[in-house]
């Protein structure tokens, strides 16, 4: 879950031999009863070379070889593409700190070098940067159903006039992802299974564990890991969680509650600050600013940018406009002048992905949890939240691609262990809202929650949004110690970020 990095598709070309690894522990969470056995390890040798062009100098890459069907083994393989930066002080070295930017549908084979500047000395002497694209993604024998622009586009409000319409666009994408693939091959492009291809990671580079910054999606696959296998985990920091027991439906529909909560919060701050943005002296007149926007473009669109927008399309914005305050009341203010006539910027894109993302995003959606079938249950939801939730309660309870794919493959994971990991959450966070660092919290016995008062944005770690928040999950990676209990941090005045960082992290929101 996350604007996703525009950066061109990698061919890394590197041979995987043989060598020496540890086998793996059985998973922990059965899958089917004999589904799928222990993992085996072959030995792999991995040959490490110069990345893509496209990528950092400072990168090496290299090619891991997993089956497809880990049911059987022996099957057909998929190259998965990973990348390293070696720790700087062989003396301090711990071992690998693999790294993952959220989705699903994202790469992150880009990530060591993205991050490099964002982590302190201490970090980087100890810690192999790994960075990885998952199964299906980006050089990790990517998928693509040929999507068309309006498939891509998965911002839909629901109308009674236009349902029939979506029903057959959601039907459409599932088709052809089914026609040019197959049931049995989608199915293998699970979150479960990306587990167990960092399993197949973690033995290639000879490690006895792993340790993961995973950000968004990436908490999910990190807690799905230290379920299946948890003898394996070392030093895990879980970056804007995603809540396990809501996977996925009930993930997206969180957003809907989360942009009310903020959208109030927002208005108290602008009617402070009414001399600033004019947009009303109180919570109820800044409020009526914008649905009187939102009114006046469904009546006849207005023009932002070179775009012609209408209401539907102005509230599908909401999703990440209202969380960040003074950047929600400059936005507004700009549709406000574009109402009247002005012109203005264009609204900055919700979300960036292509045809490999989206087509990843629905197939591991889609495939790691069984969906509702029946459309007309999606209609009344649909209709049930844009009641509830008007700025945004139809869009994720319409219906989606899932209602027509296939049976999962395997039970979905259920998430409930003491494995040790640090939790980050920032309290406005308007891809992972607070709520879901909650609930991931409440299934890991054995992890401690940071939240960022009044921390703004999807994602804490390298973000500058917090020093407090980052410097207890440096010392966590440095020395294992987790606070003593669950604790808050403050938010900084203003971003801080470490020299070098590639600026905020370009987490993806989808």
């Amino acid at each position: 879950m996350q604007v996703r990095r525009m950066a061109p598709a990698l061919a890394v070309s590197v041979l995987a031999t043989l060598a020496p690894a540890l086998a793996s522990a059985p998973a922990s969470a059965a899958p089917t009863p004999g589904a799928v056995p222990p993992l085996a390890h072959s030995p792999q040798k991995l040959v490490w070379k110069g990345c893509d062009p496209a990528l950092p100098a400072s990168l090496e890459c290299a090619t891991v070889k997993v089956p497809l069907d880990y049911r059987r083994p022996s099957g057909k393989k998929l190259d998965i593409a990973i990348s390293r930066i070696s720790a700087t002080d062989p003396a301090k070295r711990r071992g690998v700190l693999l790294i993952n930017p959220g989705g699903p549908g994202t790469w992150g084979l880009d990530m060591p070098a993205y991050l490099q500047g964002a982590f302190p000395a201490s970090v980087l002497e100890r810690y192999d940067l790994i960075g990885f694209d998952p199964r299906g993604v980006g050089s990790s024998s990517p998928l693509t159903c040929g999507l068309s622009p309006a498939e891509l586009d998965g911002e839909r409000a629901y109308t009674p006039a236009t349902f029939d319409q979506h029903i057959a666009l959601t039907r459409s994408i599932a088709d052809k992802c089914r026609t040019k693939y197959g049931s049995d091959h989608l199915a293998q492009f699970t979150t479960r299974n990306t587990a167990r291809d960092l399993e197949v990671i973690r033995a290639a580079l000879g490690e006895r564990k792993i340790s993961l910054l995973g950000y968004s999606y990436g908490t999910y696959l990190g807690a799905v890991y230290a379920q299946m296998f948890p003898r394996r985990v070392d030093r895990f920091v879980l970056d804007s969680a995603v809540n396990p027991a809501d996977v996925w439906r009930g993930s997206f529909q969180i957003w809907a509650p989360a942009v009310e909560q903020a959208f109030k919060r927002w208005t108290e701050w602008t009617a402070a600050r009414s001399s600033t943005y004019g947009l009303g002296t109180t919570p109820a007149e800044v409020s009526r600013s914008f649905w009187n926007i939102v009114a006046q473009a469904d009546r006849e669109p207005i023009r932002v940018g070179s775009t012609l927008l209408n209401g539907t399309q102005i509230r599908a914005n909401t999703r990440t406009t209202f969380f960040k305050l003074r950047a929600g009341a400059e936005a507004v203010v700009n549709l406000k002048k574009a109402a009247a006539g002005e012109t203005v910027p264009e609204l900055p894109p919700l979300y960036g992905w292509d045809d490999n993302g989206t087509t990843m995003f629905w197939t591991v959606a889609c495939g790691d949890v069984s969906w509702q079938k029946d459309p007309e249950s999606y209609r009344k939801d649909a209709v049930r939240d844009a009641t509830r939730y008007p700025l945004y309660g139809d869009y994720n309870s319409n219906i989606a691609p899932c209602a027509f794919w296939g049976k999962p493959a395997e039970p979905t994971t259920v998430i409930d262990n003491d494995v040790p990991a640090l939790i980050l959450q920032n309290e406005w966070d308007s891809q992972t809202p607070l709520s879901n660092g909650h609930g991931l919290r409440r299934t890991l016995d054995g992890a401690r929650m940071v939240t960022v008062d009044e921390g703004e944005g999807h994602g804490v770690y390298g973000t500058g949004v917090s020093t407090c928040a980052e410097g207890i999950a440096n010392t966590f990676l440095v020395t294992g110690q987790l606070p003593a209990k669950d604790t808050t941090c403050q938010a900084n005045p203003a971003p801080q970020l470490r020299k070098g960082a590639g600026g905020p992290i370009p987490l993806p929101i989808r």
